[in-house]
């Protein structure tokens, strides 16, 4: 029996991937993703942003520590939050920095899992095509990289002697957001650098498209719990601060549809911001490599819960329908902060 459920586990998992690679939302232009949760469905996965460094600034000891924590969490896919490349992303799909910087730094056997990954500014100087291109994954079978795209959870459950996929859609659904081509500064002051703006222009068409996208994905998913991934921050005391674009445009759109989480990068650190609001909690994971800017902006401490200058990662468990649990780890491994929070099961019967 052991035998056939893994043999039949394996061609479910097969056919998560095919249908995942292939399939379209229904609800709008983003392509949507597969991911298979645990047996119990309860998910666990680690975030990590602006990573990408050969190694390089104590990401490859940020790395040894996510191996140790992806060990013991049993985790089933890891976030990056962009700037997956330094200093000016990928020169095209041979660049010897995919591997030097991805492929031999994330070697730990728990890192060998799928990784879903957004662009960063820095990602956006070099060739974007690159970081796209089903090549890199042909080369390493952890990559997916999207400018926006969705993923839902599935568990694999028996009925009689058949194993079935079901669809836990209802329980959590992330939606991945191109954010850079929000920021204004990138088209109007981009200083000496040069970003890679094809398929973006228009720039207004390709934004307002987007934004009805996720709009209409928030409106119409019944999840329980609702996350949202982007490489700019939207609330942040760090480096780069608020980003005003993403503050006007697509906070309102998550505000009005009840997300829990917005998970980003782009600030070098590790950060929690409540919403004075609302339900909603900033997330920042952007300590995978290069940190310690030193520069924080003060905040009001009822809606700051944490903030570290620093190296590192974040992990969150869903470890029932109805809990989350966060936690963000520094370059040693050691918990620096914990936070949980739970909602009420409901039936849609």
């Amino acid at each position: 029996m052991a035998h056939l459920w893994r043999k039949a586990t394996a061609f479910c998992l097969a056919i998560i991937a095919l249908v995942g690679l292939c399939s379209v939302s229904s609800v709008a232009e983003l392509q949507r993703f597969e991911q298979p949760a645990k047996a119990d469905s309860s998910l666990s996965f680690l975030v990590v942003g602006d990573w990408g460094r050969r190694g390089s600034f104590n990401q490859s000891r940020v790395a040894h520590q996510m191996g140790r924590v992806g060990e013991a969490l049993d985790i089933d896919f890891v976030i990056s939050t962009g700037d997956n490349f330094y200093d000016n992303g990928l020169s095209g799909v041979h660049d010897s920095d995919f591997e030097k910087s991805f492929t031999k730094v994330y070697t730990a056997p728990s890192l060998q899992k799928q990784w879903y990954s957004v662009l960063g500014n820095h990602d956006y100087r070099g060739k974007v095509e690159a970081q796209l291109s089903p090549v890199l994954t042909r080369m390493d079978s952890r990559w997916l990289c999207l400018r926006s795209f969705i993923l839902n959870a599935v568990r694999l459950g028996w009925a009689g002697v058949i194993l079935l996929l079901i669809l836990l859609a209802e329980i959590v659904e992330f939606f991945f957001v191109d954010t850079t081509p929000f920021v204004d500064k990138y088209f109007t002051d981009p200083e000496d650098h040069e970003y890679d703006w094809k398929d973006i222009l228009p720039r207004e068409s390709y934004l307002s498209n987007l934004l009805q996208d996720v709009e209409t994905a928030l409106r119409e998913s019944t999840a329980k719990w609702k996350i949202v991934v982007g490489h700019h921050a939207i609330r942040s005391a760090g480096h780069h601060g608020d980003t005003v674009e993403l503050v006007d445009q697509l906070l309102p759109i998550l505000r009005a549809n009840n997300v829990d989480f917005y998970v980003n990068g782009h600030d070098h650190c590790l950060e929690q911001i409540s919403s004075p609001d609302s339900s909603l909690q900033f997330l920042t994971s952007g300590g995978g490599s290069k940190a310690w800017r030193g520069d924080m902006e003060w905040w009001n401490p009822q809606e700051m819960r944490f903030y570290y200058d620093g190296q590192g990662f974040m992990s969150l468990q869903i470890t029932t329908a109805t809990q989350v649990d966060i936690a963000f780890y520094d370059v040693y491994g050691e918990v620096l902060h914990r936070w949980s929070t739970s909602k009420e099961m409901y039936s849609s019967m």
